[in-house]
C-alpha cells in the first residue's frame, strides 16, 4: 500500500468572465493552473490562500464537485477521476467532507440522527437498529450526547453544529476528509476545541485531512504540510515549520504578517 491517499497532477481550471461595458468581450480566469500536491496517509495537508487563490475550487475538481479542464486525481490508487458512476458513488463513501458554515449546512428540519444517519441509508450499511447505535456511537465521539440525535439543529450553539457536521463526516468511517474553512465561521475559543477533536479523531481513526483555509494562525494547530496558493498558482509548499519559520514568498510572508495577535494559541496551551 502506497504512503499517499492523494495525489494530484497538473490540475487545471479556466473560466470565461465577460469583460468590457457590453459584456462582449472575453477574459480566461485561470482559477488552477497547472497545481499538482500530494497527501500522506494520516497526515493533515492544509491548502492556504486567500479569497479567490484557488484553494476551494481545488477542493472542489479533486471531489469531482466541478469538471476539471485537464489533470489527474489518484485516491488512494484509483484514477478518481476515470470512475463511472457507480463506482464514483462507492468510492465517495472514503471521502468526506465538512463544511465552512455549521448553520447552512445543516438541514433545518431533520433531527440531528437523521442528519448524520443520513450517508448509512444512502450506502446501506446496517439495519435502522444498528444505524441508531451507530449515530449514538459518534455522538458521543465528537463530545455530544446520544439523546441528542432527537434534537433540530437550532437547539445547538455554532460549535456544537460543527461537532454534528464532523460525526456526518464521520460515521461511513472515511479514509480522507475534506474540511473546507471548518473553524472560519466560530470564536477563538470554539475554534481551538474544534482543532483539538479533529487532531484527537484524526489519531483514533487514522484519518487524513485536506484543510481548506485562508488563516495561517489556524494552519499551525493543524497541519503538518502547507501548500500556499495565489490566483490559482502554487506559489510554495513545505513543511509547517519552514513555512512559519523560513517563508520563501513575499506573498506567503504577507500572510504570516496577517495573523492577529496569539489568541488562539493561548487556548490551545
Amino acid at each position: 500500500m502506497s504512503d499517499l491517499i492523494l495525489q494530484a497532477r497538473h490540475l487545471t481550471k479556466t473560466y470565461i468572465q465577460r469583460t468590457g461595458a457590453l459584456g462582449l468581450g472575453n477574459q480566461n480566469i485561470h482559477a488552477l493552473d497547472d497545481v499538482s500536491l500530494q497527501l500522506k496517509r494520516g497526515t493533515t495537508l492544509a491548502i492556504v490562500g486567500e479569497s479567490g487563490s484557488g484553494k476551494s475550487t481545488l477542493a472542489r475538481g479533486i471531489l469531482r464537485l466541478l469538471p476539471l479542464d485537464s489533470g489527474e486525481v489518484e485516491f488512494d490508487g484509483i484514477n478518481f477521476l476515470a470512475l463511472d458512476k457507480a463506482a464514483l458513488r462507492s468510492a465517495r463513501r472514503d471521502i468526506q467532507m465538512i463544511f465552512q458554515d455549521p448553520f447552512a449546512s445543516l438541514n433545518p428540519r431533520m433531527r440531528v440522527g437523521d442528519i448524520i444517519g443520513e450517508g448509512l441509508v444512502i450506502h446501506r450499511i446496517g439495519t435502522a437498529s444498528e444505524q441508531k447505535d451507530m449515530v449514538s456511537q459518534i455522538l458521543k465521539k465528537v463530545g455530544l450526547q446520544a439523546e441528542d440525535a432527537q434534537k433540530y439543529p437550532h437547539q445547538f450553539s455554532g460549535g456544537q453544529r460543527q461537532r454534528i457536521g464532523i460525526a456526518r463526516a464521520l460515521i461511513l468511517q472515511p479514509k480522507l476528509v475534506v474540511c473546507d474553512e471548518p473553524v472560519s465561521a466560530l470564536d477563538v475559543s470554539v475554534q481551538a476545541q474544534i482543532l483539538l477533536l479533529l487532531k484527537q479523531l484524526q489519531k483514533e481513526m487514522g484519518l487524513s485531512y485536506l484543510f481548506i483555509t485562508h488563516d495561517l494562525r489556524v494552519v499551525r494547530h493543524i497541519a503538518d504540510e502547507v501548500l500556499v496558493m495565489q490566483k490559482g498558482k502554487v506559489i510554495e509548499q513545505g513543511s509547517v515549520e519552514n513555512i512559519y519559520n523560513a517563508p520563501q514568498q513575499i506573498y506567503t510572508q504577507q500572510l504570516l504578517s496577517a495573523i492577529p495577535g496569539h489568541g488562539l494559541r493561548a487556548a490551545t496551551a
